[in-house]
């Protein structure tokens, strides 16, 4: 198949991008290099094993130019759109930006899959934070985590959504959107309401990627800020395991166009942000990693998260298969062979 995806320099894309060539697609990214580091995950990608002629494409725009997007998918049977504002704090401080790339970016994606003969199927990268605080769902606190009161397997696809944040707007604008459009026009789209995502080719920051943030930050000696009481509750996924959960999705499109599926690491690959992740940490590393630095919490950070997964699994079959601590174990140790780039 050619396949076009956005944001493909960026830590899910490049991985995505991998997989897809390794499969024999054609491949096009486009993406407008503007994150730290995503050149070094697109030189990465380039040195893979040899391609065919052509197979590996890279064009460097921006979704929020409709003309260079439409140029870019106008030959694509399939879109993964992951290109975006990715950090809460950076919305709130810059909203239009977050507006213009989120919301308009993903507009532009839709009208230009909506435009091209070939009907693409268009993947949709959303986020947990479509749901918002989750302010109606009982919580208990525990020693080192919250949880749901009433929901061991997590939030299904039915709760209620409350964007919360610009970040949360703008995404969950995009989340609609892409519903819509099968809906309206009947062009195949799928959303992916992503929970915490890690592994390899993860730059991860303070305010985006946090597990990758705090794998580095142990590696280097960078000093580390928890926010809120650390006892904030994830439920974490291998990057290599939401590849599977796309690929299936694309190759059953027939059943999955116009379809939301929570994609999370599920009740079983859960970790409290700081509480349970320091011990994990502290192990990888062999000695003590401590927090520098204790502030307030941030908007829309939920207590806890846990996304129930289990529409995925019934009608794609998918769960996830790499546990947590094998994950992390996977991360730190591409730290580890990677420490250059972080110097």
């Amino acid at each position: 198949m050619r396949i076009v995806i956005t944001g493909g320099a960026g830590f899910i894309g490049c991985n995505l991008a991998a997989r897809l060539l390794a499969r024999g697609h054609h491949v096009t990214i486009l993406d407008n290099l503007s994150r730290p580091r995503t050149p070094h995950n697109l030189s990465w990608l380039q040195a893979q094993a040899p391609t065919a002629p052509g197979q590996l494409q890279f064009v460097q725009a921006d979704v929020r130019d409709p003309a260079a997007v439409t140029a870019a998918v106008a030959a694509a049977e399939a879109i993964y759109h992951l290109a975006s504002q990715v950090a809460v704090t950076t919305s709130v401080q810059d909203p239009r930006t977050d507006f213009e790339i989120n919301a308009l970016g993903t507009f532009n994606v839709l009208e230009a899959a909506r435009s091209s003969p070939q009907r693409p199927a268009v993947l949709y990268a959303s986020t947990n934070k479509v749901y918002g605080g989750m302010d109606d769902l009982a919580i208990s606190e525990g020693e080192t985590r919250y949880s749901y009161s009433d929901l061991p397997l997590g939030v299904p696809e039915t709760q209620p959504l409350d964007f919360h944040s610009p970040y949360g707007c703008s995404k969950g604008a995009g989340d609609q959107y892409v519903r819509d459009y099968y809906r309206i026009y009947g062009l195949p789209t799928v959303v992916f309401r992503q929970s915490a995502i890690y592994g390899p080719r993860q730059f991860g920051v303070e305010d985006q990627g946090w597990a990758a943030h705090f794998v580095i930050a142990a590696q280097t000696g960078r000093p580390i800020s928890i926010f809120g009481d650390g006892k904030q509750v994830r439920d974490m996924l291998f990057v290599d395991d939401l590849i599977d959960l796309y690929e299936l999705a694309l190759a059953r499109i027939d059943r999955t166009a116009g379809q939301i599926y929570n994609v999370g690491g599920g009740a079983a690959n859960t970790l409290s942000i700081w509480r349970e992740f320091q011990p994990l940490l502290t192990r990888l590393a062999g000695h003590p990693v401590e927090a520098a630095h204790h502030g307030d919490w941030r908007p829309g950070d939920q207590p806890v998260c846990i996304l129930d997964i289990r529409k995925a699994h019934a009608e794609l079959g998918w769960r996830p298969q790499v546990r947590l601590e094998d994950g992390m174990g996977r991360l730190w140790n591409w730290v580890s062979e990677n420490i250059g780039l972080f110097q």
